[in-house]
């Protein structure tokens, strides 16, 4: 993003977040498995902590763009959830939440890969202003390059009340 000299500018790692989960039999759907709701719940959380982080205020989730579900966990997995933020409009900012099994060894395998889109909000609970994102390295710009491509598709399904 190129730097504003009126807006707060802040780094993706200000706002990295890491949480970890226990599986445990409250946890789980009717199969034995982590019911996927639970994970939402966790990705949820996990992303208004990286957006309340960025945006120093309260946040609201808009969307959940994209939830992609690629393993399951079991009772006693730990479950590790990074989140940071991707790309950030005026008000909005995009968080990818990844989800890892880790096993005993410490070795972690995606489970789930989400990007979220939230909001600030003052306190009226009226949009505001967020600041903008310092891109570090070729992985944020990468990161930053995609964000702006999902956020191109997501204004244009609002065109067509999709």
């Amino acid at each position: 993003m190129q730097e504003d000299k009126n807006r707060p500018m802040k780094k993706v790692s200000d706002s990295y977040t890491e949480q970890v989960q226990m599986i445990t039999q409250q946890d789980l759907n009717g199969y034995g498995r982590l019911f996927g709701g639970r994970l939402m719940e966790w990705i949820d959380e996990v992303a208004g902590i990286v957006a309340r982080r960025h945006s120093n205020s309260i946040v609201t989730t808009a969307m959940v763009d994209t939830l992609n579900f690629r393993g399951p966990a079991y009772p006693n997995d730990t479950i590790v959830l990074v989140g940071k933020v991707t790309y950030v409009g005026r008000t909005s900012m995009e968080v990818c939440v990844r989800a890892y099994k880790e096993d005993i060894n410490g070795m972690k395998r995606t489970i789930n890969k989400a990007y979220l889109v939230l909001v600030a909000l003052d306190e009226n609970e009226k949009p505001k202003e967020v600041p903008g994102l310092i891109i570090e390295n070729e992985i944020e710009q990468m990161e930053w390059d995609a964000a702006v491509k999902r956020n191109e598709l997501r204004k244009s399904r609002r065109k067509q009340h999709y």
